[in-house]
């Protein structure tokens, strides 16, 4: 969860909300942690140190997790749907427990902040018409209790802040540290970077002799036209003209392939090539394939240089999570909880 928030989804049904964001804080509660009656429709889930939390809630949450659902009339799939509502059910949980940790500890919101948080959120949607609808259908028309609102999320994102993105920084030092000690973890086999040219068998049958002989010709012909691309681009074309196999749909390009993955044929009519050149007609089985190698990768490590940007991202997504795990078993020791 990052700081980064975006108040559309704190109510609603406004926009999709992905997964990382401190943005679907929507439990709809009074300030100063007192319980209310559920509203008209609403179906209460849990109950957090006497803190009613609803379904709307929940409904909420599940949509921040698999937004596509709504493209479905809000329909989640059957198989999903109970892994679904209960992480849904957890994060309000977790939310509702950090929202009450920030203000035990007093945390305000500058009214600076505050008014630009409206301000964006307001710009979320196209029309003043569209605006003034959502407010009375998730507010009863009210700005101060959509402000209270947009306030609680700020809450939740400040701690969070301070208590989770604040700590969850990677030194270059531990970065080099994880290298060294994982460093068969970067350690990459020979491979061969290729784009293929496949005539295949008519499908679940063996080929006849005769549609052997047809196959054979067409896998010539198609050598003859290959032989006469001069790059990358052009391979490609010809390969989503009159390749069989599946990569004509990505130019022929099967990207780096490791050697053991490569029939013994393959590898053998590869080894002599400089990138850019092109193999003769190769017979795998009863398949004819044409490959062009665009790189030979002889087995090595990566540097670390090369892997220390996405390796710090990794590291820091992991503590991320170690330290809202953290978090939450802390907030949940002297908390009552009740699931409804």
């Amino acid at each position: 969860m990052t700081g980064k928030i975006n108040i559309a989804v704190l109510l609603l049904m406004v926009a999709s909300a992905a997964r990382g964001q401190v943005a679907s804080h929507a439990s709809t509660v009074v300030p100063k942690q007192q319980a209310r009656a559920a509203q008209p429709g609403d179906k209460p889930v849990a109950r957090v140190n006497g803190v009613l939390l609803t379904d709307r809630d929940l409904l909420r949450e599940e949509y921040a997790i698999f937004p596509y659902a709504r493209q479905h009339n809000g329909a989640v799939p059957q198989e999903m749907e109970p892994q679904i509502r209960q992480g849904a059910l957890q994060m309000i949980i977790f939310e509702e427990l950090v929202y009450q940790e920030a203000e035990r500890q007093k945390i305000t919101i500058p009214t600076a902040r505050l008014q630009n948080a409206e301000t964006e959120f307001r710009k979320q949607f196209s029309t003043p018409e569209d605006y003034q609808s959502f407010l009375q259908a998730e507010c009863h028309g009210s700005k101060r209790l959509l402000r209270e609102k947009i306030q609680r999320s700020l809450l939740i994102d400040t701690l969070l802040k301070s208590e989770v993105d604040a700590k969850s920084g990677v030194s270059l030092a531990e970065l080099r540290a994880y290298y060294i000690k994982n460093g068969a973890r970067f350690e990459y086999p020979e491979a061969f970077a290729i784009q293929t040219i496949s005539v295949l068998p008519p499908p679940n049958q063996n080929p006849t002799p005769e549609q052997q002989k047809e196959m054979r010709k067409r896998a010539d012909d198609a050598l003859r036209q290959a032989k006469v691309t001069g790059n990358y681009e052009e391979f490609g074309v010809l390969a989503e003209k009159i390749s069989d196999d599946d990569y004509r749909v990505m130019m022929g390009d099967h990207r780096a392939v490791a050697r053991t993955k490569l029939a013994p044929q393959v590898v053998e009519a590869l080894l002599p090539l400089r990138a850019g050149q092109i193999t003769g007609v190769i017979q795998v089985e009863q398949a004819y394939t044409i490959v062009r190698l665009n790189q030979h990768i002889l087995a090595g490590k990566a540097k670390f240089e090369d892997v220390k940007d996405p390796l710090r991202k990794e590291l820091k997504q992991k503590k991320t999570e170690q330290l809202r795990a953290a978090l939450d078993k802390k907030l949940r020791q002297n908390a009552k909880i009740e699931t409804l």
